[in-house]
C-alpha cells in the first residue's frame, strides 16, 4: 500500500511531553545521573529535550548523605506505564535496591508529568503526588519548565517553587 494511504496516526505516532526527576546520594552521584541520561537518550521512543543543572540537596527521611538532584524534559512515543517501566529498569541497572522508604539510593528516577495527564493506578500517580512539596524537584524543574502547568492545581512550576522553602537547595 502506498505510504500516502496510511493514516497519519500510523506514520506519525503521537508524541508526548514528560518531565522526570533524577536523584542519587550513593557512589559517584554525578556520574550516575549523567549515565542515566545517556541511557534514556539511547532508548527508542525517548528524546531528551532539556535538562537542568545538578543541585545538592538535603535528604528527606532517615540520616544519610546529601543528594544530587536534577530534572529532565523528554518527548516520547511511549505510554506513561511503559516510560515508568523503563525508568525503573534503568534504576536497577545502576544498582537501585528498595530497602527503606526515603532511604539512600544509587539512582532515583521519578515520572513527574506526562502531558497534562491526571492518573492514579496501583503503580503510577500523575502528576507525581508529592512533587509540589519538594524543593529538590521544583527548583531544577523551574529551571527548564517554569511555565509548565501542574495539571491538578493549574499553577505554573514558577509559582509552585515560590511556595516552598528552597534554602537547602544549591546548584552544583
Amino acid at each position: 500500500m502506498p505510504l500516502s494511504n496510511v493514516p497519519s496516526s500510523c506514520t506519525h505516532p503521537l508524541i508526548h511531553s514528560a518531565a522526570i526527576a533524577l536523584g542519587s546520594n550513593l557512589g559517584d552521584s554525578q556520574q550516575t545521573l549523567e549515565s542515566a541520561l545517556v541511557e534514556l537518550e539511547q532508548t527508542p521512543g525517548i528524546t531528551l529535550q532539556a535538562r537542568s543543572h545538578w543541585y545538592v540537596t538535603a535528604p528527606v527521611g532517615p540520616p544519610q548523605p546529601d543528594f544530587l538532584n536534577g530534572c529532565a524534559l523528554l518527548t516520547t512515543t511511549l505510554t506513561p506505564q511503559t516510560l515508568l517501566a523503563i525508568l525503573l529498569e534503568i534504576e536497577q541497572q545502576f544498582g537501585r535496591v528498595r530497602q527503606e522508604r526515603w532511604g539512600p539510593r544509587s539512582l532515583d528516577l521519578d515520572l513527574l508529568f506526562f502531558d497534562d495527564l491526571i492518573l492514579e493506578t496501583d503503580t503510577l500517580t500523575l502528576p507525581h503526588p508529592r512533587m509540589s512539596e519538594r524543593a529538590f524537584v521544583l527548583v531544577p524543574l523551574a529551571e527548564i519548565a517554569s511555565d509548565w502547568l501542574e495539571p491538578v492545581s493549574r499553577k505554573a512550576i514558577a509559582d509552585l517553587v515560590q511556595a516552598v522553602d528552597w534554602s537547602g537547595v544549591r546548584r552544583l
